[in-house]
């Protein structure tokens, strides 16, 4: 290998007698400045070959890499709150209790389907004289009860008007003990909250009060989650909507959440016994 020296050539030994008169004749100078121009156009050369790369290829591993889509890898807590938050609405209800007495509720409901139907948890709205939804958007519209299916709380709803962007949200997918998973709902009036956890169980039993049969087979998780939640969507890391949230366990009956809630599999809130595809079908 040629070591360019940026110094130019080595200049002959000077005469002890006479060293500055010999470095300063013009003939000196002039090889010196030729050796300069050479190594120069030597230093060029170089660059331009290893730079220009002539006709061979670049190598591939110089090449950069394709990276997945973004949809294919987890999302962030904040990326699902963003993406879902529009699929999800504030359901607020009046009506009279056993006693004539006005009384007034909140829940929570996410968007079925393209055509608006709401999916949601039966207690929201059972034996409501008055139903109000109101979009993320801040768009409010008056609903109406579409279907009920008792045995797992769990209710569609019909608006009387629709956002002017529709976004319903992706149903499906299954869950695994030890999933992550976001909760975005209205809890005590704090609207449009989210929380995150993972699942702690699955098929879990809910005893219900009242002589009313028990609810099986439920998603249980340690999202933060109280009353103003229920019927709001219970999301995955890839922003499809798992669970619909019906209830939190609380022993002292105080109603407020101790860090175990309770979700009705996507599958089963949607009439089938299935975990769903990824899509959203018709309710």
């Amino acid at each position: 290998m040629t070591v360019l020296r940026p110094d130019g050539p080595v200049a002959p030994e000077p005469v002890p007698e006479e060293p500055k008169r010999r470095w300063n004749t013009p003939e000196l100078r002039r090889r010196a400045l030729i050796g300069a121009i050479v190594i120069w156009a030597v230093v060029i050369t170089a660059l331009v070959a290893v730079r220009g790369g002539g006709d061979d290829p670049a190598p591939a591993a110089a090449r950069p890499s394709a990276s997945p889509s973004a949809s294919d890898a987890p999302l962030t807590v904040a990326e699902i709150y963003q993406a879902l938050t529009p699929s999800v609405v504030l359901i607020r209800t009046t009506g009279h209790d056993s006693q004539n007495r006005l009384e007034a509720g909140t829940g929570t409901g996410v968007i079925a389907n393209a055509d608006g139907t709401i999916l949601t948890a039966l207690h929201v709205v059972d034996g409501a004289e008055s139903i109000e939804l109101t979009y993320a958007d801040g768009t409010k519209a008056a609903a109406q009860s579409a279907s009920a299916d008792p045995a797992r709380d769990i209710a569609t709803l019909t608006p009387a008007k629709l956002p002017e962007t529709l976004v319903p949200a992706v149903l499906g997918g299954g869950s695994r003990v030890g999933d992550d998973v976001v909760a975005i709902g209205n809890p005590l009036g704090l609207t449009f909250s989210t929380s995150s956890g993972v699942v702690s169980g699955l098929e879990r039993v809910l005893d219900r009060d009242q002589g009313e049969a028990d609810i099986e087979g439920l998603i249980q998780f340690d999202a933060a989650v109280n009353p103003g939640n229920s019927g709001g969507p219970l999301i995955n890391d890839r922003g499809q909507v798992v669970g619909i949230v019906i209830a939190l366990a609380n022993p002292s009956g105080a109603g407020t959440f101790i860090g175990i809630g309770f979700a009705v599999p996507i599958g089963a809130a949607l009439g089938g016994t299935g975990e769903g595809d990824g899509q959203s079908p018709p309710l």
